[in-house]
């Protein structure tokens, strides 16, 4: 839902001064215009935020929760607009800005137009009113498409931030109301699509039928991409040490040891001893060289110079246990991501030390996330897991 950003910075002074009359001196507009913008407001959000009283206007319940929201969206956008114009706080639109946004992220106003339904006109226009505002382009030309600036992409940063806290404020009313609370976004890695999420989505979903969840697959540089751009609440799997960027935290859940397995019948299991030659004979299924359990992998055969010359490279966990039901391929996997496999009798571990591809598997979140309740609740859940 887009907010009228106009609205909410009527509704934090009314919020602050308690009173129409103040906060139409402090935001320079007339009481009809500020009690206008409070009722649109409130109807954006479906609730009353104030407890009317004879001597003023006070914040109630919903209105504590939207005055947090708002602050701290305020608090993301405001320096970023102040670092283009001053005058932009004052000026530019939610409609702008979504503009810049999607223009950030294509590169082109044409399919920026189309990720929006909008005519090409309709964003250019959008986004040279935001310039003109600016006195400086925010966009540049190359060969390659329309490049935003430094200050354009610091904007466009900070108000998908912004525009995630008011998306939280309208989950947590729905919350309240005992309604869906919005969908919760987690950016899982394959452990955690095995081990982890199963069952806290499970229990969380004996307390919350109606709430919805996503899970959002794919590599580690995207899912952290989506976090920090707020599209994603946020990730579990194995943790990077160290944090590859500084504006995310990391919280440790547990550490995971790699497996290797085979089919149950698999010839492997004959040897009597075994050693790393015997297994660098095999063919094997492993995951991207970019992923940290690869890495394990890479390391324990590179250091023997034995590294096995027939791989297949896949994250996938069905096709590394179809590959190894039907040949004598190994796979080399986390402990965790084929417990199941291991439990059901579909694969067998082979009996070889891997203590030393101990990892750490935690949560990764963005710093200063504010969760509402019902993604609070999950979190515990998974925490509190055997």
């Amino acid at each position: 839902m887009r907010h009228n950003l106009r609205h909410l910075r009527v509704f934090l002074a009314v919020a602050e001064t308690t009173s129409v009359t103040r906060a139409a001196e402090a935001v320079r507009l007339s009481q009809p215009a500020v009690t206008q913008a409070l009722a649109r407001l409130e109807t954006a959000f479906g609730t009353p935020l104030f407890f009317r009283r004879q001597h003023g206007l006070y914040l109630n319940p919903a209105g504590e929760i939207v005055r947090l929201r708002v602050s701290r969206a305020l608090a993301l956008l405001d320096p970023a607009l102040t670092s283009i114009a001053p005058r932009l706080t004052l000026t530019a639109t939610a409609a702008q800005i979504e503009a810049l946004i999607a223009v950030c992220d294509e590169e082109n106003f044409t399919l920026a137009a189309r990720r929006l339904g909008l005519a090409q006109p309709t964003v250019h226009r959008a986004v040279a009113q935001l310039g003109k505002e600016a006195g400086q382009p925010l966009f540049e030309r190359n060969a390659y498409g329309t490049v935003p600036t430094r200050l354009s992409q610091a904007l466009a940063q900070a108000a998908r931030l912004a525009f995630s806290e008011l998306t939280q404020a309208e989950a947590e009313l729905a919350d309240a109301r005992a309604e869906t609370a919005g969908t919760i976004v987690i950016g899982a890695m394959p452990l955690s699509r095995s081990q982890i999420l199963p069952s806290a989505i499970v229990k969380l979903q004996q307390e919350r039928s109606t709430q919805t969840i996503r899970v959002t697959e794919g590599p580690y540089a995207e899912l952290l991409a989506g976090l920090r751009r707020g599209d994603i609440d946020f990730l579990i799997g194995a943790l990077r040490l160290p944090a590859p960027i500084d504006d995310i935290e990391q919280r440790l859940l547990f550490h995971d040891t790699a497996a290797i397995v085979a089919r149950p019948d698999h010839p492997v299991f004959q040897r009597p001893t075994l050693k790393l030659q015997d297994l660098a004979q095999y063919p094997w299924v492993v995951s991207a060289p970019s992923t940290p359990i690869r890495k394990h992998f890479d390391r324990l055969f590179n250091e023997h110079r034995l590294l096995p010359k027939q791989l297949v490279q896949s994250g996938s966990l069905i096709l590394m246990r179809e590959i190894l039901s039907q040949t004598d391929y190994l796979g080399f996997a986390s402990g965790g991501q084929v417990s199941a496999e291991l439990a059901r009798g579909l694969l067998k571990r082979v009996d070889f030390d891997l203590t030393e591809t101990q990892r750490p598997i935690g949560l990764t979140i963005r710093r200063g996330w504010l969760p509402t309740p019902v993604q609070r609740r999950l979190i515990q859940i998974i925490e509190n897991l055997e």
